[in-house]
């Protein structure tokens, strides 16, 4: 999945800020685009999405007293996934999933996932201003960073593809990675000073020396710079941190202080996942070469050995025992899906409903001074988006067939305690998965197993016979 940083959506001269909102949500939630259905909001209802982040502005005005010096009405970010790797629901979840984190619940937003490409991608807008219309949204350094690394953490758990190395400008993404990405020049010129000091030299000038016969080029004078082939700047000594300074090198020759190479973090090993027998017969004389044919084999072998393990390990009396297991787990990973489903669709109607019960109750007396003017056209102009919004709100209410407005606590309190039980149970989704996988993985295994055992079978009731 690929992920665009934030992108500010400004104020055009020549429109209104009303007409600015209304066009770029007329993009994003184009029926055209979206086909009418894959849509999702929080805090705000689609339909009147616009003139909610209007109304939003005008409060911030009433209630700070501040006029917003920045001409940035919104905020957008933009997500593709990988073309057949996901569907149009599971991407607007996802786009929803990555907006309630970064946003935190402060801003209203609308995610509109797009088909009318060959790749699926997401829309996902906001408003500038909060919730509590007391503050706006502020473009951080490093939100490109931010907003890439938790779209790629919320696109893995969900068991999707991510771009490994994104063409972007301002920093490196192997910066961007740290300690996990390759070897950078200044890791280089470290290594090169740890292994000129493991041979133990004389002095600093001999230092320098065993540092030169690696390749680098030093240069003198205020600073010690270094410059190997490939570099494309001089790297200064004391820029390479702590422990590799001219004076910190020279205690180490002097046997004052002890060397301790810069540690690099340690990755944890991967778990084990079981391999399908079948996708290794494939790849058998592919014309790779037969080096390749026989590591395959090898392969194949070592996996049909961890198949036999597991089944005798787990204590399945045969193929059935194995097969039900595997529905099982299949079964209770679609209920908890369905049961997530199902929190999710509430969690929404009641991000909608306290936002209609909040512009209700905030417009009241606009509509009914529009009401006791006799819907006069003079009044309708001047509380346009008011207005609007009280209709919406009103419509809302009669769609959900509420005749007692809930208070907004109430449905606060529902929400904490339907996202607290998402929370635990996605994370019971996640492990059910893996096992389902897992599972089948071996099921698979054990029929293509049982197929290869038949001929045998075969070939000894013969010889039975013959006798």
């Amino acid at each position: 999945m690929a992920t665009t940083s934030i992108i500010p959506m400004h104020h055009n001269k020549g429109k209104t800020i009303a007409q600015c909102l209304s066009d770029r949500a007329d993009y994003a939630m184009d029926s055209n685009k979206t086909e009418g259905k894959y849509i999702s909001a929080y805090a705000c209802d689609p339909r009147t999405a616009d003139a909610e982040f209007l109304f939003a502005k005008r409060q911030y005005q009433l209630l700070t007293g501040r006029e917003q010096k920045s001409n940035v009405i919104a905020y957008q970010v933009r997500q593709a996934f990988k073309p057949g790797e996901i569907t149009p629901e599971e991407a607007n979840q996802v786009g929803y999933e990555f907006a309630s984190r970064f946003l935190k619940g402060k801003h209203a937003f609308i995610v509109a996932t797009h088909t009318d490409r060959h790749h699926i991608h997401n829309y996902i807008m906001w408003n500038s201003t909060t919730l509590d219309c007391t503050r706006k949204f502020r473009n951080f350094w490093g939100s490109t960073e931010a907003v890439r690394k938790l779209s790629d953490l919320v696109c893995m758990e969900h068991k999707l593809s991510v771009v490994t190395n994104p063409k972007h400008h301002g920093k490196s993404y192997n910066k961007w990675l740290g300690d996990y990405a390759k070897p950078c020049n200044r890791d280089l010129l470290r290594a090169a000073i740890d292994n000129a000091l493991s041979k133990k030299p004389k002095d600093f000038d001999e230092l320098l020396r065993l540092i030169e016969a690696c390749g680098y080029t030093i240069k003198k004078g205020k600073h010690l710079t270094f410059m190997r082939q490939g570099q494309k700047q001089n790297i200064r000594l004391r820029s390479l941190g702590e422990g590799y300074s001219e004076d910190e090198l020279r205690a180490v020759l002097l046997g004052a202080v002890e060397h301790r190479p810069r540690k690099k973090k340690t990755f944890s090993t991967k778990p084990f996942k079981p391999s399908l027998i079948a996708e290794i017969e494939s790849k058998i004389g592919s014309g790779r070469g037969v080096a390749y044919d026989r590591k395959l084999k090898v392969v194949k072998l070592k996996a049909m050995a961890e198949t036999l393990l597991f089944i005798q390990r787990q204590g399945f009396p045969d193929y059935e025992a194995l097969a039900k297991s595997a529905e099982d787990a299949a079964s209770r990973t679609r209920a908890l899906t369905a049961k997530i489903k199902t929190a999710e669709e509430r969690m929404a109607e009641i991000s909608v409903l306290k936002t209609h019960i909040v512009n209700y109750s905030k417009t009241r007396e606009i509509y009914k001074g529009y009401r006791e003017a006799g819907y006069s056209k003079k009044y309708y102009a001047a509380h346009e988006s008011d207005i609007i919004i009280h209709k919406a709100a009103k419509k809302a209410f009669d769609e959900l067939a509420i005749r007692k407005i809930p208070k907004v606590k109430e449905l606060s309190q529902e929400f904490s305690t339907l996202l607290a039980q998402k929370k635990q149970d996605y994370a019971e989704l996640q492990n059910a998965r893996e096992e389902a996988r897992r599972l089948q993985i071996y099921k698979a295994n054990a029929e293509l197993l049982l197929r290869m055992d038949e001929p045998e079978q075969e070939k000894s009731r013969e010889r039975q016979q013959v006798k």
